[in-house]
């Protein structure tokens, strides 16, 4: 029972700090750009705002349609939870391998893209190609990344991997490559600058939100939820694989489980400082440059994977 309980904490606390990190990020990027900027609550506010409202659902709609945003939230959320934040070895962590959450990821990728095109709008035609296309490169990006750090941890677990970094701290080229090549799959895949700007709705740029206009009420509530607890799963495996430092170990007491708590806390928000930082020292680009810019993470994971067979000791 205890176990069960441990695993169901850190369910719901991706649950309930995805929101809060998302933000935590438009608030600093206000700042920086000398205005004030929403509060940091204020999408758990959206999220109840758009709950209590009704769902308007068009005539030619499926059951696609409807069941979608229920499904991309159900993957992703699941992804999340996969993936140790406090605390490894918990009752599921068997299942919090780098592949299986590559694919939960893909799968609330595929969902959406589908939904973008199932009402026939232009704008949900427009997004879903061009969702398909960036997916075409992040994905082997991110088989790359998945090989280059198992072959240096030896495994695909991620508790595994987290008890490797920190029991083998040491600067590894082929890692570092990989954290590079993550952190562009990470930017691509959540939409942000320079591959997408999230604040805008403009035709020509626009790839996450033109699959979503038709969505309204509690459905695109799901949606939007999903999106940010999308942005913490990549934060949080970056954190796991990369920074472990702070995790609980196995069986732990209450003591290390808040000192992980803590960490992880500290962790998501330099990861999200870091993020806008990033967003405001660089301009959106054009998007038929985004397959250049993922081109990077695909040669960089290869190169992570080709220098651990030229040299161990990479």
């Amino acid at each position: 029972m205890r176990d069960l309980a441990v695993q169901g904490a850190q369910m719901l606390l991706v649950l309930v700090l995805a929101p809060l990190l998302l933000g935590f990020t438009r608030k600093v990027k206000a700042r920086m750009l000398r205005r004030r900027g929403p509060p940091v609550l204020q999408p758990y506010r959206d999220l109840l705002r758009l709950i209590r409202k009704e769902a308007v659902i068009a005539d030619n709609a499926s059951w696609l349609f409807r069941s979608g945003p229920y499904m991309i939230f159900a993957a992703t959320w699941v992804a999340a939870a996969l993936v140790p934040t406090f605390a490894t070895g918990l009752t599921f962590s068997w299942a919090a391998d780098l592949i299986a959450i590559t694919a939960l990821l893909g799968s609330a990728r595929f969902f959406l893209a589908l939904v973008g095109m199932d009402v026939g709008t232009s704008f949900g035609g427009i997004g879903s190609s061009r969702e398909m296309m960036f997916a075409s490169l992040a994905e082997p990006a991110m088989i790359m990344i998945v090989f280059t750090v198992a072959l240096v941890a030896g495994s695909t677990q991620l508790s595994s991997i987290a008890h490797y970094t920190l029991t083998n701290a040491s600067l590894r080229v082929s890692l570092g490559l990989a954290l590079v090549a993550l952190i562009i799959v990470a930017i691509a895949e959540n939409a942000r600058i320079p591959v997408d700007n999230p604040a805008t709705h403009l035709e020509l740029t626009m790839v996450h939100e033109a699959m979503v206009l038709e969505y309204s009420g509690r459905h695109l509530a799901m949606i939007e939820l999903a999106a940010a607890v999308k942005l913490l799963v990549y934060v949080s495996l970056i954190a796991c694989i990369f920074f472990p430092w702070g995790l609980a170990p196995p069986n732990g007491d209450l003591a290390a489980y808040a000192t992980g708590a803590a960490a992880y806390l500290v962790k998501l928000f330099v990861g999200g400082f870091l993020l806008v930082l990033f967003e405001t020292s660089i301009a959106k680009m054009r998007v038929f440059r985004v397959p250049d810019f993922l081109g990077i993470a695909l040669m960089l994971g290869l190169l992570g994977t080709l220098l651990l067979f030229v040299s161990r000791s990479f």
